[in-house]
């Protein structure tokens, strides 16, 4: 797990010690496990990591693929992700979860030689998939997002006036006609292939979001903190420097304040990774032996 300029960085074998003592320390012991000098660090900041740590903090685990075990039953009390690493959609629910402060544990997935028994949750063989602890199945990002929100309302993401919320999902459909975009020019970027007719019509579409946020007249698309719409929109613009596309936001000053303003956001540095490692990956990826497990 990797941190921009964060307040934190926490390493997969830091997770096993967290993991193990999750039980047996007061918040104050981890807090201290984690900085040292929790005195001097702000409530915020105290606030951020007592939260992150009683959500879920496992290990990420190396991903299960054809032939692996099943899991057991999801424990009472949490809620299972299955998710991939790198996986710009399953980052939405991850992020989500840990905003909410929801417990959860992650199981990842190797998406290129699915397990049977993932199959048999999610015909799609895609991630995100939520499983309960009753056995529920939810899956497509969106709805695993939306499904969280309703059933731990304890802190809202979603706007609870209905125009709002019908606003935001008409954005979140305007993006999903973006996000291609992503793919197209960086892909045909690796494959030497000529995108400038694709950078024109990203561009044209980034322009957009850079006037909803106008109309808003706000930081953030929902408003002036961090709403589900943000969480929704955000990985993607975490790998737009992997990409080669920052150079597609010259025109969208207000945009590219969101994504400075998105990068501090703590629950943002909690779920991404170093442009380095989305580049491993990405390269991994398209050389056609993605590299799920990558850092672990």
């Amino acid at each position: 797990m990797g941190v921009r300029g964060g307040v934190i960085g926490l390493q997969p074998h830091l997770f096993f010690h967290i993991k193990s003592t999750l039980f047996q320390e007061d918040s104050k012991r981890l807090l201290q496990l984690l900085t040292g000098h929790t005195d001097r660090q702000s409530p915020h900041h105290r606030l951020f990591i007592s939260t992150f740590l009683i959500t879920i903090m496992t290990p990420s685990p190396k991903c299960h693929g054809k032939g692996s075990a099943a899991p057991g039953p999801v424990p009472n009390g949490v809620i299972r992700l299955y998710s991939m690493r790198f996986c710009p959609f399953a980052q939405r629910t991850r992020l989500v979860l840990i905003a909410k402060g929801v417990k959860h544990e992650i199981i990842n997935i190797n998406l290129k030689d699915k397990p049977d028994w993932f199959l048999g949750k999610n015909p799609f063989g895609t991630v995100p998939v939520l499983e309960t602890s009753s056995g529920q199945v939810i899956y497509e990002s969106p709805i695993t997002c939306e499904f969280l929100d309703e059933v731990y309302p304890e802190k809202q993401l979603c706007p609870s006036d209905p125009f709002e919320r019908a606003q935001q999902k008409m954005l979140l459909d305007l993006y999903s006609k973006v996000i291609p975009y992503f793919y197209k020019i960086s892909m045909g970027k690796k494959r030497g292939e000529d995108v400038a007719a694709f950078e024109v019509e990203f561009t044209e579409k980034l322009s957009l979001l850079n006037e909803a946020l106008a109309k808003k007249k706000s930081k953030y698309f929902g408003g002036d903190s961090v709403t589900m719409i943000d969480y929704l929109i955000w990985p993607w613009f975490e790998r737009a420097e992997m990409m080669r596309l920052k150079h597609c936001l010259a025109n969208t000053p207000l945009l590219s304040k969101w994504v400075e303003c998105m990068f501090e956001d703590p629950v943002v540095k909690a779920t991404m990774f170093s442009t380095e490692d989305h580049k491993v990956f990405f390269d991994s990826y398209m050389d056609g032996s993605p590299n799920y497990d990558h850092g672990l």
